[in-house]
């Protein structure tokens, strides 16, 4: 039920507790007349005084649909009215009146009751017939005010209206006690009830509401996924082809430029060759850079995984990273890879692991960089597929590995039940980076320049 619903179901309440007291407000008046008793004055004065102050109230605490909420005050607690759900209150509280609003739990609500129920009180000391008004103010009790007040009050106007019918009739019977209390329990009952549904309602609503935003959410982050996979893959595709064969080619036109006679009419050919495949080389790396990760656009990959730790939330789990060695720079798969798979290994500990613990460490060797996620969680056994590994198709271990071996590295996993896990990705240095060719002329001169090619 939105919002809309609740004010249109409660104006429609309103009216009839409106009707209904007015009726019965009538009655004793015609009663009276009826009869031409001695205080047939007394109790129209005092009825149409009642009718005037209920009036006046209803009119302050009155307002336009779209400036009404529901509010969904609990049936038990003691700060709002029990009833307090089955009506609309006021935003704000500019009645455009000079009086304060009569609402649920305020003190102007609370005077405003306590005038009404002192009036009814003379008019039943009046009349008999004025009993039956105590059904409707049943309701406005548990209404206006909170359920440790609300309660008591509908008893003492049940007891009420039975002493006056034993007063005035002289008798007792069994209707006099049998009506009043048939009438607060259908009143309590119904405010109650209408409470529950309207809080079920509610939580029916917020929790749609939830899965609406939840299944958004999911679609942009899937799509998103999907836009960075697309990325990183053609980043691989072309470092891994056209860069590294434009690197080649560069690289044999500068050899057969310096073999050639400076006079060869064949040697500015060859130059004009070699400077259009360094600038298609150069453009090839910036395509690299453009569809790099965003978390690695503007930062190291150390600056990266650092990020990562400090928004990796979870209860109780503290993440630390820590880098060791000279740090170099490494070719974008390279940082794509280590990224992707810290990420994986750290998605799975805060998923899966329950650890209060967890560590990255990036490690800079002479011939290869290593990343290693270790946490302190209830482990696994690896020999044997973890459940979300087969059922989710999210971040798994096979991912990883699959990513390490493409680039020529292991991914290795130590872990067993109730000791921590220790993820392990070890990726060869290329040789540039490794120092291991310096050469310019042969095949070794064309790995050092696919390696700055990454």
């Amino acid at each position: 039920m939105d919002s809309r619903s609740h004010t249109h179901v409660t104006a429609a309440l309103r009216l009839c507790l409106h009707a209904l007291l007015a009726g019965l407000l009538a009655l004793v008046v015609v009663r009276a007349v009826g009869e031409g008793g001695p205080r047939t004055a007394a109790v129209v004065a005092v009825a149409l005084l009642t009718a005037a102050l209920y009036a006046a109230g209803a009119l302050v605490s009155s307002g336009r649909p779209e400036d009404e909420v529901a509010a969904s005050v609990s049936a038990g607690s003691p700060e709002g009215g029990a009833g307090a759900s089955v009506s609309a209150v006021r935003r704000g509280g500019r009645g455009g009146t000079l009086f304060a609003p009569v609402r649920p739990g305020s003190r102007a609500g609370a005077w405003w009751l306590g005038a009404l129920w002192a009036l009814w009180s003379v008019l039943l000391v009046l009349s008999p017939d004025a009993l039956w008004v105590a059904f409707p103010l049943y309701f406005l009790q548990l209404h206006f005010l909170p359920m440790r007040w609300a309660l008591p009050s509908v008893v003492v106007t049940a007891a009420a209206a039975i002493t006056s019918f034993v007063v005035h009739r002289q008798e007792i019977a069994p209707g006099a006690f049998i009506g009043p209390l048939i009438g607060a329990a259908v009143a309590v009952a119904t405010v109650l009830g209408y409470d529950a549904l309207f809080r079920e309602s509610e939580r029916r609503r917020e929790l749609i509401v939830e899965l609406v935003a939840t299944r958004a959410d999911l679609a942009e982050a899937e799509r998103t996924a999907g836009t960075l996979a697309e990325r990183e893959r053609l980043a691989r595709e072309i470092h891994d082809t056209l860069a590294q064969g434009l690197s080649s080619i560069q690289l044999l036109l500068r050899a057969a430029e310096r073999s050639l006679p400076e006079d060869a009419p064949a040697a500015a050919h060859v130059r004009a060759a070699r400077e259009a495949a360094q600038a298609n080389l150069a453009e090839a790396r910036s395509f690299v850079r453009a569809l790099t990760p965003p978390d690695l656009e503007h930062g190291s990959l150390a600056g990266a995984l650092e990020r990562l730790c400090a928004r990796t939330t979870a209860p109780d789990l503290t993440v630390r990273f820590a880098v060791s060695g000279t740090p170099v720079e490494l070719p974008t798969p390279y940082e794509v890879a280590l990224l992707r798979t810290a990420q994986s290994a750290l998605a799975n500990t805060v998923r899966h692991a329950g650890a209060g613990r967890a560590e990255i460490t990036l490690s800079f060797m002479d011939t290869s960089v290593s990343l290693d996620v270790v946490d302190d969680g209830r482990g696994f056994d690896p020999s044997v597929a973890p459940v979300h590994e087969r059922g989710d198709g999210g971040f798994g271990l096979p991912a990883m590995r699959a990513r390490a071996r493409s680039l020529g590295g292991a991914l290795s996993v130590e872990s067993a039940p109730g000791q921590g896990t220790a993820v392990a990705v070890t990726l060869p240095l290329p040789v540039a980076e490794a120092g291991t060719g310096t050469g310019t002329g042969g095949g070794t001169g064309v790995d050092t320049e696919a390696g700055r090619a990454a």
